[in-house]
């Protein structure tokens, strides 16, 4: 896990959290739509945005070639390049659609891509963030595959693939994906989720104020012991879920959602 160096939070201004926007899924129509949203929430938020952390998956599929990255998504990059241009440090994380980002966007945006969990404290308050794949118990299957995917042998070998068929065999691949099926509506383990097991494991070690997690493509809020929350964003084919920090409370908020939903806690769902 790597440590981070946040400045504090002035009066005004907010840490904003996104993650999963599976772009390029299901279809070019609908990921359109997506972006032009996505974008608008950027906007909105760039008044007051002290950073901006993007918790993985941000792509359904992304392979950088040495000269060549995938089609589509320039409105979303352009704003990207737009903010970080403007002073607004933002910080992607790779998720398990997205784990071949390398050293583009580090090189055109001076936007950092992390590879692993980090940690900072900012006003006092101490977070763990981080996509969330991998984490905790189970997923044998998964984690087995991660390794193989973060392999350079992997990665080089895959490179050797002209883009058209490289990038075409991944799309099929993620045709699959739970991001794919829109419609399909994910089941709240309780206290067998494992990023929740993960996080109070984690507790136990150092303490952190909010552990904040994608991955799950469903919203939750769960204390962690009496003094911790463990916060999972959700998605944004449907929830368009976000939280906004200015350095004394953290709030969940929705931008545009395409329903009603509820946040997932132990207790209730509310």
């Amino acid at each position: 896990m790597l440590s981070l160096d946040i400045a504090d939070i002035p009066e005004g201004k907010k840490i904003y959290f996104a993650s999963d926007f599976h772009l390029g899924t299901p279809d070019y129509k609908s990921s359109r739509k997506r972006e032009d949203k996505i974008v608008r929430w950027l906007d909105s938020v760039r008044h007051d945005a002290h950073a901006i952390f993007l918790l993985g998956d941000i792509f359904d599929f992304w392979f950088e070639y040495k000269t060549v990255i995938p089609k589509g998504f320039v409105r979303f990059q352009g704003k990207l390049a737009e903010l970080s241009d403007a002073g607004i440090p933002i910080h992607i994380f790779i998720g398990n659609h997205d784990m071949w980002l390398f050293d583009y966007f580090p090189t055109e945006f001076g936007i950092p891509v992390h590879r692993e969990n980090v940690s900072f404290t900012v006003n006092g308050t101490k977070f763990m963030t981080g996509h969330g794949d991998g984490l905790g118990p189970g997923d044998r299957k998964y984690k087995m595959l991660k390794r193989i995917f973060a392999n350079k042998l992997c990665q080089w070998a895959f490179a050797r693939l002209h883009p058209n068929l490289g990038i075409g065999i991944a799309g099929a691949w993620s045709k699959d994906s739970r991001a794919s099926n829109a419609g399909h509506d994910e089941v709240f383990h309780g206290k067998d989720e494992w990023i929740y097991q993960f996080c109070q494991e984690e507790e136990i070690k150092e303490h952190h104020d909010f552990y904040i997690f994608g991955h799950r493509h469903l919203p939750m809020d769960i204390p962690v012991g009496k003094n911790a929350r463990y916060i999972n964003l959700g998605e944004w084919l449907k929830h368009c879920r976000y939280i906004a920090f200015d350095g004394k409370a953290l709030k969940f908020e929705a931008f545009e959602p395409e329903g009603d939903f509820k946040i997932a806690t132990l207790n209730e769902t509310t």
